[in-house]
């Protein structure tokens, strides 16, 4: 309009890094990060983080860390992934929060892709990370300078080179040092982007080795989805609590490693997700809200009576705790006791090209009254888009919306300000994700009568969706028929009591006499010898042969009823972050079985 203008009083570029200037300057002292273990040396007030902040940015600026470069973090959930998060865009540079439970040579294509110039290592990651930089220089490329968090979340942990010296020749610098000495560049300044469309964070999605597909997060992306967030997740009222039970790795921990800051609430990290830790972590820092696959539901309605109790220390009226679940549908039975004791969940879906969370399934009054396994049912659907973007159930081939029916099955899709800007070095494919202006997720849904909310039905695509992470069925078979003795095998997912689902393998021997020449067990050792752990196959069936079509496809459908067919395996969780070792099935396929 006339009169009008655009102008540094009236536009500024959107960035999450404003969060932490606002909540050092609105709350100043109130805990910004604590440790959930007690006998730690935190907490530390936003004042004190966003300091530390700065001479971090300050110290990369040092490195000769310019605008736009990446700079990677390999760590699990510890108070240096808070600060990261903030430190590293502050130096204009690129966050690249790599999966703590990497192996080391995906760890490795992905520091190459990636060309990190910086990675910041936990020091309980130093041996898989030794081993990647090696991988790296065999390949002829760059490694970048290894920054070591010693950073213990309780006084009764050891560091690893209290025992062995050579932890010393691993790395470059030292994590406290660096913050320490960042401090001597008393002329730095943060490097606000010019353009808010500029890239934040670089997020690896599951795929093949050979082409990794890593998204790209904006500054403007990062800021509104973590204010979609922070409203999706309820954080209303007081400062919220939050306990990191989502991996900060997986999608900037569904961007509440930044939208926590823009309420001035306190991060409570966990390195090692448990029962018990859940439940005294509750109790002991007033715990108001927390997030997680399935598998971390399970895991806390399964907890025994002794773990449960910590919740209740100091007596009742404690509010519920407020839970965003994600990663695959939780049972609804899971969700009804999880209400009974005690927590509110908020179910949603979205994909590492949606900045994380992108829709969920918002609560309606009159359904309160309804008997309580229909409600848990209506909670497990997938709901409809949160602030940030639109999503819609379309027919892939016209591109037109499928009626709300309950019935007719389309591709889910997704459009707005909260999808990636693309895949990095990958043009082809992002053209693909994005054609005709809609980004293709490859889940195929339903649109439920009444309140087109979104159901889904079936994954176009053959990932396993195991514990929130995905499962490549491509390269697990990959690793399978590189053994000797595999002819041929077929992945998919069989239902598992604890993680939702796990990989299943259906392995046609070289010989044709199925369990004779080889074991089960031999056939998923051989694969965690190549995979990362939660990626190798639980069960392992031999068959004669596999179901194919007349084109010689593997029909794949059939597997997958026949691994439904078997029942849930029945496992449990495991200290750390790998997998259990789970059981294992031979069984004598033919073609009449099959």
């Amino acid at each position: 309009m006339d009169g009008t203008v655009l102008c540094a009083a009236n536009h500024v570029p959107l960035t999450p890094i404003s969060f932490l200037e606002h909540a050092a300057l609105v709350y100043p002292d109130r805990p910004a990060i604590v440790a959930s273990a007690p006998g730690s040396a935190l907490p530390r007030t936003w004042q004190e983080t966003r300091a530390r902040c700065v001479r971090l940015a300050a110290a990369l600026a040092g490195f000769g860390v310019a605008r736009h470069d990446v700079v990677a973090v390999f760590a699990q959930n510890i108070p240096a992934m808070c600060e990261l998060h903030f430190g590293i865009p502050m130096a204009g540079a690129v966050i690249c929060a790599l999966n703590s439970r990497l192996d080391a040579a995906m760890a490795s294509v992905l520091l190459q892709h990636s060309e990190a110039k910086v990675i910041f290592v936990d020091y309980l990651l130093l041996d898989v990370t030794k081993e990647a930089l090696s991988l790296v220089t065999k390949a002829g490329a760059r490694p970048p300078r290894v920054v070591l968090i010693k950073e213990l979340l309780d006084k009764s942990s050891r560091h690893p080179e209290s025992d062995d010296k050579t932890y010393a020749q691993a790395y470059d610098y030292e994590y406290e040092t660096l913050i320490a000495n960042g401090g001597s560049s008393p002329d730095f300044r943060i490097r606000w982007p010019a353009d808010e469309n500029k890239p934040i964070a670089l997020n690896y999605t599951s795929g093949t080795t050979s082409r990794p597909k890593g998204v790209v997060y904006t500054h403007r992306g990062a800021y509104l989805n973590s204010i979609a967030t922070v409203i999706m997740n309820q954080m209303v009222g007081p400062p919220p609590v939050y306990l990191w039970t989502v991996p900060m790795f997986h999608c900037n921990g569904w961007c509440l490693a930044w939208g926590v800051a823009a309420k001035g609430g306190t991060h409570v990290c966990l390195r090692k997700v448990t029962a018990a830790a859940v439940f005294d972590a509750v109790a002991r820092h007033d715990v108001t809200h927390m997030g997680g696959a399935p598998t971390v539901l399970s895991m806390i309605v399964n907890a025994t009576a002794e773990e449960r109790k910590l919740l209740h220390t100091g007596g009742g009226g404690r509010p519920p705790v407020t839970v965003k679940a994600g990663g695959a549908p939780p049972p609804p039975q899971v969700l009804l006791r999880m209400e009974a004791l005690g927590f509110h969940v908020i179910h949603g879906y979205g994909m590492t090209e949606t900045y994380g969370p992108a829709t969920f399934c918002a609560w309606k009054p009159e359904w309160d009254p309804l008997p309580p396994e229909q409600r848990a049912r209506i909670k497990a659907r997938q709901g409809l888009q949160h602030l940030g973007l639109e999503v819609d159930v379309k027919d892939p081939a016209t591109m037109r919306s499928v009626p709300a029916d309950g019935k007719t099955v389309g591709e889910v899709m997704l459009r707005g300000n909260t999808v990636m800007s693309g895949y990095y070095k990958d043009a082809p494919a992002t053209a693909q994700a994005l054609a005709g202006g809609w980004l293709r997720s490859g889940d195929l849904a339903v649109r439920d009568g009444g309140d087109g909310y979104v159901r889904i039905v079936d994954r176009a695509k053959d990932i396993v969706v195991s514990g929130g992470e995905n499962v490549s069925t491509v390269e697990v078979e990959a690793a399978l028929s590189a053994h000797p003795e595999v002819a041929e095998a077929a992945v998919v997912g069989r239902p598992d009591e604890y993680w939702g689902e796990t990989p299943c393998a259906f392995v046609k021997l070289r010989d044709g006499a199925a369990g004779e020449s080889v074991g089960a067990e031999e056939v998923i050792a051989f694969c965690r010898a190549r995979l990362p752990r939660y990626m190798a196959p639980r069960t392992v069936v031999f068959v004669a042969e596999l179901p194919k079509t007349a084109t010689g496809k593997v029909q794949k459908v059939v597997l997958r009823e026949r691994a439904k067919a078997m029942g849930g395996v029945v496992s449990g969780s495991e200290s750390g972050q790998q997998r259990g070792a789970g059981g294992s099935e031979t069984e004598q396929g033919t073609r009449s079985k099959l």
